[in-house]
């Protein structure tokens, strides 16, 4: 009798360790389906500002798309200034995104958020990064600092899909 009441606490046990593994990785992916319009072969083109003015602008080429079973984004932008590789993926610990940036200068983590439909990336407190679709159905990448109180556009990609 004690054996059988044993089985049924264990098989109870690892019934709720399966829902919460499935409610978890439901979660991740529902997050990250969240980012499907950033999802394309997009031609565009780059500007970098430079005291609200436009310092330099070129053509721009940026492929993304998911890997390792939607668990991460990845994103190959090419300009004639600039060339990123990019994977963004949601962390269930902490409940947030993570931009990772690794470029010819080196690599980084920043850490980024949905909100509004867009994806920020926070470089630190005073830069950030916003993702988002334009109204033609295209999709806009820009950064901004944060000088003397106000946010200042340093740089706009704007892509139409190519798929």
């Amino acid at each position: 009798m004690r054996h059988l009441k044993a089985t049924k606490y264990f098989s109870f046990i690892v019934l709720i360790f399966l829902c919460n593994s499935v409610f978890a990785q439901s979660l991740k992916q529902e997050k990250m389906e969240q980012l499907n319009f950033l999802v394309g072969d997009w031609i565009g083109t780059s500007k970098v500002y430079e005291n609200g003015v436009v310092a330099r602008q070129g053509a721009a080429y940026e492929k993304i798309s998911y890997d390792l079973d939607k668990n991460i984004l990845v994103i190959e932008l090419n300009t004639e200034f600039l060339q990123l590789h990019t994977i963004i993926l949601y962390d269930e610990k902490d409940q947030k995104y993570y931009y990772h940036r690794f470029s010819k200068s080196g690599a980084a983590r920043y850490p980024a958020e949905y909100k509004d439909g867009q994806l920020i990336v926070w470089r630190d407190e005073k830069t950030r990064f916003f993702f988002g679709r334009t109204p033609e159905g295209g999709f806009q990448e820009y950064g901004e600092q944060l000088i003397n109180g106000e946010w200042i556009k340093t740089f706009e990609d704007t892509f139409k899909n190519t798929q």
